[in-house]
Parts: C-alpha cells; sequence; structure tokens
C-alpha cells in the first residue's frame, strides 16, 4: 500500500505542472486502451467440436480480430515448439498434478509484469465466463454513463465487516462528491474532452457475491491479491475507473476516510502523467466496444486528434520509483523489471516542486502510520 501512495505523490505533484487539465478518470476512459489479457490454450492435438467452438469465440472476441474484448488468444500444442514466454509456463504448469490437457491460462499485465489472472482446465473455462458477467457489464454502463470511479467490493463471509466497508464508503464518496472541484482549464488546448458522456464527480459502490457462479473469474482474480485478507474474513475493496482499470485491491482493515479521500482525489486531479503505464493499477478483462460507445461515427477521427493533443506536451524527465518491500500479491510469471517511472516536468519548476512534494509526503504519510 505504501508503494502506491508513494507513486500517487509524485504524479500529485507533477499536475501542476503539466498542461492537461482533464481529470484522471476522464482521461483514461476517452484516451487509455486496455492492455490484453493473454488467454493460452495448452493442448495435445485433441479438441473436441465443443472446445474448438469455445475457442473460436474467444479468438473472435479479441481486440486483434476487431472483436470488443481485450484478450489475445493463443493456442499452443504442447508437442510443437513455443516461443520462450509460452515454454516458462507451461514448464511451471507441467509440474502440477491438475492440469489436465486441454488446459487455459489468462494472464494480466500489473506494473509492467505478467500475473496470473485464472487458470483452469477447458471445462472449467467454458463456464467461467470468461468473457463477461453481471458485475463487469454493471461497470461499463456505470462508467459510460458518466461515474467517476466504481468502488468494488468483493463480500467476505463475515457480513458485519461487508456492511461496514460499504457504509463507510458510501458516506465518505457523498460528502467527496459534493466538496471535489473540477480543475480548471477543461477544454483549453491539451485539455479537451472528445465524447458525449456528461462530466461528473460521482462516485458509486458495487457488491460482488463470492458465491455468484457467474462471477468466479473475477472474483478468482482479485482473490488472489489479497488471500490472507479474504480468509481472515476481509471484504477487499477495488476502486475501478477509465476502461475497468481496477486502481489498487485493498483489504477493508487498511480502509479509512483519509485513504478514500485521497485515492479519489487522485482519480479526479488533472492527469499528471498521460503515459497509461507509468500510472497504477490494471486492466480487467472486459467486453465492451470502448471507441464505439464513446465516439460513434466519429471515432477514427478522433483518435487522431487526441494522438495530435497528447504529442504536443513537453519531453518528460523519467525517474524511478523504488520497488519498496510490498510482496507480489499473486504469482508473477516474467522477469523482475524496475517499477513504473513517472512524467516530471524539467528542473524549470525544481523549487515549487520540492516544496510541493515536502507538504503532500507530510500528509500522505502522516496518514499512512495510522493504517
Amino acid at each position: 500500500m505504501k508503494q502506491i501512495i508513494f507513486a500517487l505523490v509524485l504524479l500529485t505533484v507533477t499536475a501542476a505542472a503539466n498542461a492537461c487539465n482533464v481529470p484522471v478518470f476522464r482521461y483514461a476512459l476517452e484516451r487509455w486502451r486496455s492492455d490484453a489479457c493473454k488467454v493460452t490454450v495448452f493442448h495435445d492435438g485433441h479438441l473436441s467440436q465443443a472446445q474448438q467452438a469455445f475457442i473460436q469465440r474467444l479468438q473472435t472476441a479479441s481486440a486483434g480480430n476487431n472483436g470488443a474484448t481485450n484478450i489475445e488468444v493463443l493456442r499452443q500444442n504442447t508437442a510443437e515448439d513455443m516461443d520462450d514466454d509460452v515454454s516458462s509456463l507451461w514448464e511451471e504448469l507441467s509440474g502440477r498434478p491438475d492440469v489436465p490437457l486441454p488446459y487455459v491460462a489468462v494472464r494480466s499485465s500489473v506494473a509492467g509484469r505478467t500475473i496470473n489472472s485464472w487458470r483452469g482446465s477447458m471445462d472449467d473455462a467454458m463456464q467461467a465466463r470468461l468473457l463477461s458477467s453481471p458485475v463487469r457489464h454493471e461497470l461499463s454502463r456505470r462508467l459510460l454513463t458518466g461515474h467517476s470511479a466504481i468502488w468494488l467490493v468483493l463480500k467476505s463471509d463475515d457480513e458485519d465487516r461487508n456492511q461496514a466497508a460499504v457504509r463507510l464508503l458510501n458516506e465518505q464518496l457523498n460528502r467527496l462528491s459534493r466538496e471535489i472541484p473540477m480543475p480548471e482549464g477543461i477544454g483549453l488546448p491539451g485539455s479537451e474532452l472528445f465524447s458525449d458522456i456528461p462530466l461528473l464527480m460521482k462516485f458509486s459502490v458495487l457488491e460482488i457475491d463470492p458465491a455468484d457462479n457467474r462471477e468466479q473469474f473475477l472474483v478468482e482474480l482479485l482473490t488472489g491479491f489479497e488471500p490472507d485478507a479474504i480468509q481472515s474474513g476481509e471484504p477487499l475493496v477495488i476502486p475501478v475507473f477509465g476502461r475497468g482499470r481496477a486502481l489498487e485491491v485493498i483489504p477493508a482493515d487498511q480502509l479509512d476516510a483519509g485513504l478514500i479521500e485521497d485515492l479519489t482525489l487522485f482519480l479526479c486531479g488533472p492527469c499528471s502523467c498521460q503515459v497509461k503505464e507509468r500510472n497504477p493499477g490494471f486492466d480487467l478483462l472486459m467486453t465492451e466496444n470502448w471507441e464505439r460507445e464513446l465516439f460513434g461515427e466519429d471515432a477514427e477521427e478522433l483518435a487522431s486528434q487526441m494522438v495530435a493533443a497528447t504529442t504536443t506536451s513537453p519531453d518528460p524527465v523519467l525517474i524511478q520509483i523504488p520497488p519498496g518491500s510490498s510482496k507480489d500479491r499473486i504469482p508473477v510469471e516474467l522477469d523482475d523489471r524496475s517499477a513504473a517511472s513517472l512524467k516530471l516536468p524539467g528542473s524549470w519548476l525544481a523549487g515549487g516542486i520540492i516544496c510541493m512534494v515536502a507538504i503532500v509526503i507530510a500528509i500522505v504519510f502522516g496518514h499512512s502510520t495510522k493504517m
């Protein structure tokens, strides 16, 4: 948690120097295309007609085939050559006794690394509703109707803790929706809005029932970040914005009014780092034609305008975020990489930035010592 707070401190500090005043949640919705989740189907050459139809359905839905789902699908015969990435995955899987062929592995990108989102037999995959679910459909609906952020609550077995987390969120989000102002300068060059969706400070809570079979893919993904919290009866809280980007997975016992406000202020502040990969969070697997829903028939023309608007920003100076001491919450598949770098302005604002850093760090880390 301290690592993401440190990252948000640096992103918040740079906002005053950045030409873009569009709130982070709206910038992400209009300009950040979702990272693809990698779906690898391992098989030995023997696939039933139903299994082949399922794989074809995944491939047809993929963004690479002009579908609406942010997935990449690979069929891999285990008797044939594999590239290094797939080979290392299969080497890890094949050493387990519970990997019947055909077998499906879904992996996502988090902070520049690949993590396991979901694993299971082909039969399990066909039942898991990988492509969509009621909660993800509702997320899309709310994001496309003007909700700034939706706070998911993955419920635990302790109903009292579930209700306490929801009550805290509703109280604080209702307050923040009234108190947080819009950044100034929206609509000026570099801070254009490109869709007709209302620009609002609007937040909501959406609960996930872990016993709902339709949500098992999402439940398994989110539980993997904090398995100990769920087992101890703590619900998980996940703020989601943009095109289904989860900012963080937070055990409810680490959540308080200050943290809710810190994260909300970041999401509603001017977009301080326009490069998606240098911002915290990870993209959920979603099925939604975002370009069409946002821009309609003008999608292609607006895409070129957005590229032009983004490239007018000055060249960034990059700094590295220290990796911190927090452990990976779910198994990491690829090599370790340095922590994400952030866009900071040049030395012409160094004095002002140093002052702002000192103030924000004092506030944020004063809060973090209470957690």
